[in-house]
Order: structure tokens, then C-alpha cells, then sequence
């Protein structure tokens, strides 16, 4: 039987917590704060997504608010017993002088499975974000799933960012060949939104041999990778964490 499942947070300023609110496999958990900045741990309570469950988690920083949230561990997209697809949608809204620090864990799509993730972020022109997205393609030796993952950011109601990727089975052919994947397994992206990009803007980076910043047309720098395995892309994107957004 599918889920259907919305927890909600909510950060206000001073490193509060007004709304926590768990839901289904989706287990929220405040864990150790950094000075003002609430912190908040997705914990999976059960094997989740499955084929067919909708799941979602909805995130409003307030004004002034500083909120960090990452994750226990990686995220597996599973099979199901139907033939619908699993959906994991993520609402963020991040308002005046609020930052937002989305730093989960990987993404796991499994042999069989058919996901479609959708972030969708709306920013105020003073806010900051930090959001990293990791994807492995299929478990050790194993073929992926199907995945598709939609990323749309708007700042001040403008758009910022509006990109989709497709992984696996049925999607658009060429996604694992040389002008994308390249044989690779693992990809990711850091996106970085600082108003100080405006005054400093971020120039154009190389990170090895499969991985770039690029600026975006506003105050922000998209960080795109590929990488053999979980590991290799995570030290890379730490890196370019190191470089964009130094805690």
C-alpha cells in the first residue's frame, strides 16, 4: 500500500523551532545547534519512497531565521508493488536576511525503482542558500532505477534556476553516454544564492577533470559534477563548499 506523507518545519529567528512536525517515514529530529542556526536531522523511520508513495517535506525560514537541515543517512528510491511512480517533493520558502543551509545525503536510485523528486525554493532578494543534491545510479553492481529530478529556484519572484535531469530506464536517450554521464555512476550539484555574489561575483571554476562552478545570471554559482562512485563526488562538492559557502 502507498504513502502519502508531509512533514513540515518551520525556523524562526534566534535558532527557534516553532513547527516540527513529523510525517510517515519522515522523521524530523532537532539535533545540536550552531549559535542561532537551528539544525534539523531527516531521520527515515521506514523503507521510503516506494513505487507510489507521496511523500513531501515543506520548509518556511522566517524572517532573520538561520536553519540548517541534513540528513542520517541516504535516501534509497525502492521499488513498489504497483506500477505508479514514487513522488518526493521539497517546498522551501527562505524570507528577508534568512539562511538555509540543505546539506542531505545521497540519493540512491535502485534497480526497479521509477522516482520523480521536484525541489522548489522561493527566495527573498536578501536571503542566502546552500542546497546540495546527490544521485547514485543503482547500488553496488546493480543498474539504476528511473529518476527524475526537477530543481526550480525563484529569488525576489524572479527565476533563478529551472533544470531537469533524467537518469535510467525511459529517460531521454544519450543520458548515460559522453555529453552527459560518460560511464559515470554518481552526480551531483551545489547551488549556492549569496547577495554578496553581486558585489563578488563568482567566476568561472574548474574542480578536476568532471566537475565546474559556473555563475548564474544573478547573485549565485551552480556547482555541476560527475564522479565514479559516492565517495569521489562528495569531496568534491565539499570542496566547492569550501570555496562558495565556508560555514
Amino acid at each position: 500500500m502507498s504513502l502519502r506523507a508531509t512533514a513540515r518545519i518551520t525556523a524562526g529567528a534566534g535558532g527557534t523551532l516553532p513547527v516540527l512536525q513529523s510525517a510517515g517515514p519522515l522523521a524530523l529530529r532537532r539535533t545540536r545547534a550552531l549559535g542561532d542556526t537551528a539544525r534539523v536531522t531527516v531521520v527515515g523511520a521506514m523503507s521510503a519512497p516506494l513505487g507510489g508513495d507521496r511523500l513531501a517535506i515543506e520548509t518556511e525560514v522566517r524572517d532573520g531565521a538561520r536553519l540548517l537541515v541534513d540528513a542520517a543517512a541516504a535516501t534509497l528510491a525502492l521499488p513498489g508493488r504497483g506500477a505508479h511512480p514514487a513522488t518526493y517533493d521539497l517546498r522551501m520558502n527562505v524570507g528577508a536576511d534568512a539562511v538555509l543551509r540543505w546539506l542531505p545525503e545521497q540519493l540512491v536510485s535502485v534497480h526497479g525503482s521509477d522516482l520523480r523528486t521536484r525541489t522548489t525554493v522561493d527566495l527573498d532578494a536578501t536571503a542566502r542558500l546552500v542546497l546540495r543534491e546527490e544521485q547514485v545510479l543503482g547500488r553496488h553492481g546493480e543498474p539504476p532505477g528511473t529518476l527524475v529530478s526537477r530543481l526550480t529556484v525563484r529569488r525576489a519572484g524572479r527565476p533563478l534556476l529551472d533544470q531537469e535531469l533524467a537518469h535510467g530506464p525511459g529517460a531521454p536517450a544519450g543520458w548515460d553516454g559522453g555529453a552527459v554521464l560518460g560511464g559515470h555512476r554518481a552526480t551531483g550539484q551545489l547551488l549556492v544564492v549569496d547577495p554578496d555574489f553581486a558585489r563578488t561575483p563568482t567566476g568561472t571554476k574548474l574542480l578536476g577533470e568532471t566537475a565546474a562552478i559556473t555563475p548564474l545570471a544573478g547573485p549565485a554559482a551552480l556547482v555541476t559534477a560527475v564522479a565514479p562512485d559516492a565517495l569521489t563526488l562528495r569531496r568534491t562538492l565539499d570542496e566547492a563548499l569550501r570555496l562558495l559557502a565556508p560555514t
